[in-house]
């Protein structure tokens, strides 16, 4: 059996290099694949929002990799299931990407509040503030602020840009940055001490979040490996014994047993993910 196990790794590695070194050969096949990919990327770099067709090619391409992954590891009857789940596993990776674009920018707002307060402090206007306050910002706060700037250039209202802001990002913590902004065109009042204030309470907020996690990180991952343990069983067992599987789904009680498993398994990870989320966090 050992054997047998070594020789699939090695196969598996050839296969990789294989797979490699045509795609080396096929730049044109490298290029399509790269572009399909590249929502995934830009989802996570610019907050980008697939189209359609994007998502749609996106779900045919991991539908594609599943379905020759279980094909390989576990036989043609189980790689059918794995295929269908390619677009929601898709999805599942584009929102992903998405929820820690949202969650960079809001680690960024105290940075951002702090700036646009010195530049306000400064004798500078709302707009220029806000346009002093993206030079010191990198990543997806910069992306954010460049879209907020670019939108001002336009010669969109402060209401609506921030309301674009908004609409983009999902966020109670934006929200309550926007509402800041604009408190001072309603009720008047000292804009930059606000600024200020909101600055030192976000990342107070910031640093208890992250206290919270850290102190909850182990019992998450003992909890994850603990579901996630009879997977690997089965996996091992397939790898030792060619056809387990296979002999489980020819079964029609086994069969309906590993449906209830998946399905509380499934019920394990979401209870889980929810039982170790910081409360407030999204």
């Amino acid at each position: 059996m050992t054997v047998a196990v070594l020789v699939a790794a090695v196969g598996g590695a050839l296969a990789a290099v294989a797979a490699r070194d045509a795609l080396r050969a096929t730049p044109g096949a490298a290029r399509w694949l790269a572009g399909a990919f590249e929502p995934l990327r830009r989802a996570g770099s610019e907050g980008y929002s697939p189209s359609v067709g994007e998502r749609r090619r996106l779900g045919l391409l991991v539908g594609a990799a599943l379905l020759f992954c279980g094909a390989w590891i576990f036989g043609p009857a189980p790689a059918a299931p794995l295929a269908a789940a390619g677009p929601a596993a898709a999805s599942w990776a584009l929102a992903s990407r998405a929820g820690r674009y949202r969650r960079a920018v809001e680690r960024s707002l105290p940075r951002v509040a702090t700036a646009t307060a010195d530049a306000l402090a400064a004798g500078r206007s709302v707009r220029s503030a806000l346009d002093a306050s993206a030079g010191s910002l990198e990543g997806p706060a910069a992306a954010e602020m460049s879209r907020l700037r670019a939108d001002l250039d336009l010669g969109l209202s402060l209401e609506r840009a921030l309301g674009g802001l908004r609409e983009r990002i999902r966020s109670g913590r934006v929200d309550s940055f926007c509402a800041a902004l604009l408190s001072q065109r309603i009720a008047g009042g000292d804009l930059v001490t606000l600024l200020r204030r909101y600055a030192d309470a976000a990342a107070g907020r910031e640093r208890a979040e992250a206290d919270a996690r850290s102190a909850t990180a182990q019992a998450r991952f003992t909890g994850l490996l603990v579901a996630a343990m009879p997977a690997g069983a089965a996996l091992l067992a397939e790898l030792l014994a060619p056809g387990f599987v296979r002999g489980l789904l020819a079964n029609g009680v086994s069969l309906a047993l590993l449906a209830a498993a998946v399905a509380l398994q499934a019920a394990g990870f979401a209870a889980i993910g929810r039982l170790g989320r910081v409360a407030g966090a999204r």
